[in-house]
């Protein structure tokens, strides 16, 4: 048996390859699925099966895709009413020679959610491991929101007695391979543990050491973002996303073609805060490169053409993988000669203050200032604010301007300054003229010793 865990940066998706006897079963792929072609020509075996866990809510998954160029099956939960691939339900069955795929019903993240134990029959009848999709993961389980907070309780007890009645009796000695690890949006505290077992989780995963009320009341509380590209998650994910057959081929932009398109296209700039604030095409959205899979889906439409902006052009085709998961096929070319062709044509540059912490400090002392906080809530909760400081997540940022003031400096704060170039690249665009981002946010702010205010 060989069994491959393929893991997508950004999102921190996790999908496996897993093959005996010839065949080959892939769990939940991700869109770009070449790499699942490759490890099945690479072991010489045909896919046959293509399991999806439950219908994904932050990512593309590329099981038509997969289908399309392998030929194989695509199974799927029966709760829901998918308009491609089979229906499966408790105890229906898959074989890899020896090796039997078999489908518990785990809902309560959706209600269509199931998990697939492998068992090699040849070794022994004791399950030997579980993808687990998005019920449990390493230190954690699955969020329960997506239902609506009137039947977020209902949820959770699903979600409760999946874990419990159906994951834990499989034995101690289960290997656990949830669908993503840590910095997933679809648990709060998730360890960054490349797979775990089910008993670990019983000894160590804080879910799993409280009463079955004490579950449902910590998953009611808990606070988790829905970004606006969920929605067309949930329906690609549904009706099956178009088969794209290769990374998209991003045609070059010249100054001139991006200064007619302006108007109508979204410009993403993924260099440095530093160079963004230093200059940037009027408009455009300041995403660093390792921060694209986690807030393109904030701000980004499906229908108007993207161009990337960068200083060199540098493996743009790796950048684009992070479009193509989130379903954004309108990612159409990049600015050719970067940012440096932009401002050798003299054409327009925006731009705004990028502060130390300590000059921040300094302005403060001189000048009345609008600080703006546009970290997570959780962070702001464990760390503590700059006093005085407003509080607006960056993905809220944009519905709720009014909340800014446009008679005074604003000053941006984040993490480490890359959600503040965001943020106060926004409000560029939106019209604000005195603006500074903080360099190393709440990081280097906490480093050089300022007091925090905490908040609750």
């Amino acid at each position: 048996m060989i069994l491959r865990k393929i893991s997508s940066e950004g999102i921190s998706h996790n999908s496996f390859f897993i093959s005996a006897g010839g065949k080959a079963a892939v769990i939940d792929p991700r869109r770009d699925a070449g790499i699942y072609l490759d490890l099945a020509r690479e072991a010489g075996v045909k896919i046959t099966s293509i399991f999806e866990t439950h219908r994904n809510e932050d990512y593309v998954i590329g099981s038509v895709e997969l289908a399309a160029r392998a030929g194989a099956e695509i199974l799927h939960g029966h709760q829901m009413d998918f308009a491609y691939g089979t229906k499966v339900k408790e105890g229906d069955v898959r074989l890899l020679g020896p090796v039997e795929l078999r489908v518990l019903e785990t809902p309560g993240h959706t209600l269509e959610s199931i998990s697939v134990v492998v068992t090699d029959r040849e070794v022994s009848d004791k399950p030997y491991a579980v993808f687990s999709g998005d019920a449990l993961f390493s230190g954690e389980v699955g969020r329960t929101d997506f239902f609506g907070p009137e039947r977020r309780g209902w949820a959770s007890e699903l979600l409760y007695e999946s874990v419990t009645g159906k994951l834990l009796p499989l034995g101690d000695q289960t290997l656990v391979f949830p669908a993503h690890g840590a910095g997933s949006v679809c648990g709060s505290e998730i360890s960054d543990h490349e797979f775990t077992t089910i008993g670990y989780e019983k000894l160590s995963n804080p879910l799993l050491q409280i009463s079955r009320d004490e579950f449902i009341s910590r998953k009611i509380s808990e606070h988790h973002y829905l970004p606006p590209y969920f929605k067309m998650m949930e329906k690609l994910n549904k009706e099956g996303a178009p088969p794209i057959h290769h990374l998209p081929d991003l045609a070059a932009y010249s100054v001139k073609e991006v200064m007619e398109q302006r108007e109508k296209a979204q410009v993403v700039d993924i260099r440095s805060p530093t160079s963004f604030a230093a200059g940037h095409v009027p408009g455009s959205f300041s995403i660093w490169r390792e921060g694209i899979p986690a807030f393109i889906g904030w701000f980004l439409n499906y229908s108007d053409p993207i161009i990337l902006v960068d200083d060199f052009n540098c493996n743009l085709t790796d950048v684009g993988r992070h479009f193509v998961r989130l379903g954004y096929d309108n990612l159409k070319g990049y600015l050719a000669g970067g940012f440096p062709a932009w401002f050798k044509s003299a054409a327009p540059v925006a731009s705004f203050a990028a502060w130390s912490v300590q000059e921040f400090m300094e302005r403060r002392e001189s000048k009345d200032l609008f600080i703006l906080d546009v970290r997570d809530i959780r962070n702001v909760i464990s760390v503590g604010m700059i006093p005085g400081a407003h509080h607006i997540y960056i993905g809220d940022l944009p519905g709720r301007l009014g909340e800014v003031p446009r008679d005074m400096p604003v000053a941006v704060c984040c993490d480490a300054g890359y959600k503040g170039s965001l943020g106060a690249g926004i409000l560029a665009a939106n019209g604000y003229r005195e603006i500074a981002n903080i360099l190393g946010g709440m990081t280097a702010y906490l480093r050089a010793g300022y007091p925090v205010e905490k908040r609750s």
